[in-house]
Parts: structure tokens; sequence; C-alpha cells
């Protein structure tokens, strides 16, 4: 499918540590127990060492050396092994990096692999200075707030299709055995609890919690069957926004500004040599619901102001015209940083792979991911079958 002769890069195994909260499990167990069944999906067993010629971990939290602990727990060290942070992102960017390495001729076998566990409470965050905190002018919940009103204001949408988008993902959730929250919801509950920071109500935003999720990526024969990693990019916010994640309330007017998941995604459909037109299933960052909503467009998945007639179509929805968080999304899986990315690619790997149980999407063949970071770093990933 794609436009250029670059070296191929195949998905040949996955594993995930289910998203929540587990008090009597280490962040490293959490990581072992995902890369263990990612290896063992992959055929390297464990007469096989290490299997993988370099290692790349993404986490924001789990202190120094972590992807070296995970690794050596298991025995399988002396390769590079090299940590990744880019806040929500990180494993998007450990994905780019190895995929990267593969084709530059480095390395046949990469594994990537991220982790979290997360403090309890609103996610905070060193990027930002102390004062912008206790000011509450930090990322959450004041900056999500602002830019849900912006949303609405700017392409006609309401509180009550913010919730629609919750009891779209809570209800895919429940198909989930893996994620934090396994039961639907309703508009009307959703409304019901307590707003946080108008117009966010609680349930309308993810839960900071745990888990791992682990990739492994090897140089691709050309052989049809396996699942093919187009595209893994990673981009930056540009300077100016009122309202960029980088610098939160700082900046000007960002409507000639083009978004980092813009740059992302127009860079990884031409690297894949596709358009948003071909993707059949999406798993797109939804930190609160507003948040994916705006990836829509931005990710050129509809144009803007079309969210409304697509949330009442059930286009997004399972069994609609593209489904959007078949896994049930960030709100009902939660979020562990470092894992976010990855567990995305999990969810899709198996969705190409027709192994996704209830939620399968049926004839699958196009699957993107998308992730947005603290310090604005999206991530998009493009996976065909």
């Amino acid at each position: 499918m794609s436009t250029t002769n670059r070296v191929p890069v195949d998905v040949i195994g996955i594993g995930l540590h289910p998203f929540g909260r587990f008090e009597d499990r280490t962040v490293t167990e959490m990581g072992v127990a995902a890369v263990r069944a990612a290896l063992h999906d992959a055929g390297i067993d464990s007469s096989d060492r290490p299997g993988f010629q370099a290692a790349f971990c993404g986490t924001a939290y789990s202190g120094v050396a972590a992807g070296h602990k995970v690794l050596g727990a298991l025995a399988r060290t002396g390769m590079p092994i090299v940590d990744v942070e880019a806040g929500c992102a990180s494993g998007g960017a450990a994905l780019m990096l190895a995929a990267s390495a593969i084709r530059a001729g480095q390395y046949d076998t990469v594994l990537v692999f991220g982790m979290e566990k997360m403090p309890r409470g609103i996610i905070r965050s060193s990027f930002f200075e102390p004062w912008r905190e206790h000011a509450g002018l930090a990322a959450t919940p004041a900056y999500f707030a602002l830019r849900a009103q912006r949303l609405m204001r700017e392409r006609g949408l309401t509180k009550e299709h913010l919730a629609q988008v919750v009891v779209k993902n809570r209800s895919h959730g429940v198909l989930n055995p893996d994620a934090m929250y396994q039961s639907e919801t309703s508009v009307d509950a959703v409304l019901a609890t307590r707003v946080v920071c108008e117009p966010l109500h609680l349930h309308m935003l993810c839960s900071p919690n745990e888990g791992a999720a682990a990739v492994v990526l090897r140089r691709g024969t050309g052989s049809s069957g396996a699942v093919r990693l187009e595209a893994a990019v990673l981009r930056s916010h540009l300077p100016g926004s009122v309202l960029g994640e980088a610098t939160p309330l700082a900046g000007i007017d960002d409507s000639d500004i083009t978004p980092p998941s813009t740059l992302a995604a127009d860079a990884a459909y031409a690297e894949a040599g596709i358009g948003p037109e071909d993707v059949d299933v999406v798993e797109c960052q939804d930190t609160d619901a507003a948040r994916e909503l705006l990836g829509w467009e931005e990710l050129g998945l509809c144009v803007p102001g079309d969210q409304a007639r697509i949330l009442a179509s059930g286009d997004a929805n399972l069994g609609g015209a593209r489904p959007i968080n078949p896994s049930g999304g960030l709100l009902s899986k939660g979020e562990p940083l470092g894992a976010s990315a990855l567990g995305q690619v999990v969810e899709l790997v198996r969705q190409l792979r027709s192994t996704a149980g209830a939620r399968q999407v049926h004839g699958a063949r196009v699957a993107l991911a998308h992730t947005v970071g603290r310090g604005a770093n999206a991530s998009v990933t493009i996976l065909t079958h």
C-alpha cells in the first residue's frame, strides 16, 4: 500500500497487561507481563536470548532505567535499552524510533513496550511551572475545559454531544476484558456526575491508572498475511497557540496554526500512501470527550462541524461505517501514560487479525492510532493487513 520502496516492518507480537489499579503489582511486574506475552505471541521462546536486538520503553513516571528493570527481570539484556518519554505519546515515540531503526538497517527484530503506574488524581506534570498549577493554569482540567468550550462554540456542539462520546466508548468498553470500566452508561448519568471544570463532568474525563503494553517488530519479508506497520509518526506543536498544550493559556489565536495531530496525520498518510478515507477503524485520543471530537477533524476523519451528525448516525459506533475507539478508549480503559499509545496498537492489531472477539470490526484492513502527549507531542500510527 506504500508508495515507496521502504523496508517493510511487520508487527509479529503483541502483549498487554490490563489497565486499571493493581495495588499488589509494581510497574516492573506489569511491564514483565506485557513483554512476556508479546514475545510468546511473536514465537520468541525462552531459548532465544534475548530474541531481539534492541528495546525501546515508553514511560513517564517509572524512574531511571525502567526498561532495563523489566528486561533484567526477564534475563533479556545486553542489547541497547532506551527509555523514551513524550507524555501520553511516549509509546508512539518509542514505536517510531524502533521502526526507523529497522528501516535504517540497524536491526531485524526490536521490542517496544510501555508501562505506567500513575498517581491517583489529576495528572501532574513537571512540564509545567509550579505557579501554573497553583493558579489552576495547568493542562488538566482547565485547559481541557477551555478547549472543549471553544470546540462547542465553533462546531455547534453541546454537553449532550460530549456525553454521547462517553456513552459510545463505555458501551465498547463493556466488550473489553482489559478495560478499567466495563459498564454502560447514559447521557443523563454522565451529565449527573459533578462538574470538574465547565463544561466537563467527571465521567467525561479519563482516569489516570496503571498498565503495560508491548509490541514486537520485525523487518518484513513482503509476504502476505502479516500486520504491517505502514507509518509511525511523532510531531510537536507549532509555537503561538493560545490553547497550545505546551504552553497552556498563553499565546495568540490559533485559527491559522496547524495542530500537531494534523501535522502527524498528514505525514503518516503520506508515508503510508493512503488518505483518511481509506481508514476502517480508529483508536483516537479521548483524554476527555471533547478531545476525541476535536481529534476527528484534526485527523481528517470528518470536516469541522460534522461531529454531531456522525454521533447521531452511529457511524463511529461498533457496527457503524468507521468505528472509533472499539477498545472503549481511554474513557473506558483509563490511561497509564507510557502504555497508552501501545495499548491502542495492541487493540488495532487484534482488529486487523480478526481476533477482537465481540468488539470485532468486520472487514477492517486499515487502522489508525492517535495520541497527544504533554508538550503537545502527537503520534499517529497506521497499520494495514
